[in-house]
């Protein structure tokens, strides 16, 4: 009787002590999840201690302003990368349909908004071009992103005969430095489509079942085939949709800028895939989301703007120091954000 009373009581505190465990581990794995965001709030404290200037409303409009071409070139790639595939054509795809909108609009003198309708229908077909070539023929994005890459920057130079544009499309000025409201005391237009942009992402990516085959496809393409998902067509699909706002980021972006370059501003490639990345989307598919791209856009502005608002710092150690200080938040994001399971959102 005494045995089976100390078996029964063992049982119980062997089931607690599992329960207590898997608590535990649930509360680290929340923990952990949040990587990003305590990265992101350790570099607002410093800088806000640094710099008495960094948490001014002027200077946090700044801010915004200085990652909303990312949040928009950041929700077609966000997309992409969910499906393991990526996007290297997005900033010479940026750079075409900006000139090409100049073109239209300024030189031909082509009423708006077909010029705009235009240069976006261009990025929008590259991208397709981008999804079709690397699924019907199986060919990685790398290669064939690269190629288009090369296609549209040649096409940009052509265009464009090597001359840079300071006569800017009217929808393209608008986008980029429009305000709701008085100037300087609204809020920029570009603020609120790059908002726009993200957050039509974001209900594409967890309402949708498309959104729901595109994190299929990326965690497991043979398993998504198996349940009679088409990975072929998600996959262009997703090329398609970072075609299109990379175009509309070249056009927000010489808005803001004033300018068309004739030449590709290749930092936007890898400012973009670090901003996704640092937020928790993973290269190799299946995890991330909108919501961690937003929080990527936050901590890369942050140490850009807070760098900027720091005048101890040589101007010259600023590219050094932010490359460092992403590195190292990069290896964290990625080791605890490993941690965890598989999320969608």
């Amino acid at each position: 009787m005494s045995v089976t009373t100390n078996e029964s009581e063992y049982a119980e505190d062997k089931s607690g002590r599992a329960g207590s465990e898997r608590t535990s581990g649930v509360w680290v794995r929340r923990f952990t999840a949040l990587a990003p965001l305590w990265t992101l709030l350790v570099m607002i404290i410093i800088f806000s201690l640094a710099s008495p200037t960094f948490l001014q409303p002027s200077n946090l409009n700044n801010l915004l302003v200085q990652i909303s071409t990312y949040g928009i070139l950041a929700t077609g790639l966000t997309i992409v990368l969910i499906t393991g595939q990526i996007d290297l054509s997005i900033a010479a795809v940026m750079a075409l349909s900006a000139m090409v909108t100049t073109q239209l609009g300024v030189i031909l003198k082509i009423p708006e908004p077909i010029p705009t309708v235009i240069a976006l229908g261009v990025a929008t077909l590259l991208g397709l071009i981008n999804g079709v070539i690397s699924t019907r023929y199986r060919i990685q994005t790398f290669m064939v992103t690269l190629a288009v890459a090369l296609i549209a920057e040649g096409l940009t130079l052509w265009i464009s005969q090597g001359h840079t544009y300071f006569d800017i499309p009217v929808i393209a000025k608008f986008l980029g430095s429009g305000w709701i409201g008085q100037p300087g005391k609204g809020i920029r237009i570009l603020i609120v489509v790059s908002a726009l942009t993200l957050l039509l992402g974001h209900l594409l990516l967890r309402y949708t079942r498309f959104g729901r085959y595109i994190f299929m496809t990326g965690a497991s393409p043979s398993a998504a085939r198996l349940a009679g998902v088409d990975t072929a067509r998600i996959i262009t699909v997703a090329m398609v949709i970072c075609g299109f706002t990379a175009g509309l980021a070249g056009l927000a972006n010489i808005g803001r800028l004033g300018s068309a370059l004739p030449m590709v501003i290749n930092s936007f490639l890898i400012d973009a895939i670090a901003v996704v990345v640092l937020g928790g989307t993973a290269l190799t598919g299946g995890r991330g989301g909108i919501p961690q791209t937003v929080i990527g856009m936050l901590i890369y502005g942050t140490l850009r703007n807070g760098l900027d608002n720091m005048e101890s710092i040589d101007p010259l150690m600023k590219g050094f120091i932010t490359g460092l200080v992403l590195l190292i938040a990069l290896i964290i994001n990625v080791l605890f954000s490993g941690k965890q399971a598989r999320d969608q959102v």
